[in-house]
């Protein structure tokens, strides 16, 4: 689809960059699998992590300093 043609479809103030974000962190929360995000959305590694924790805050470990 037309990058035009979408934003038509979207409601008022949604941009093509928001969806994306909502599609990638929809996808880390239902799948988990940080090597299944890079393929699918071409992401790289420090970013897929970064979706990682905001879906999954509790497997993130602290490091004490």
């Amino acid at each position: 689809m037309a990058r035009a043609t979408l934003q038509l479809l979207l409601a008022e103030g949604t941009t093509l960059y928001r969806l994306r974000r909502a599609q990638i962190l929809d996808e880390a929360t239902a799948t988990g699998d940080p090597l299944h995000l890079m393929g699918l959305f071409g992401i790289t590694n420090d970013t897929v992590m970064r979706y990682i924790t905001t879906a999954f805050p509790e497997r993130t470990a602290k490091i004490p300093r």
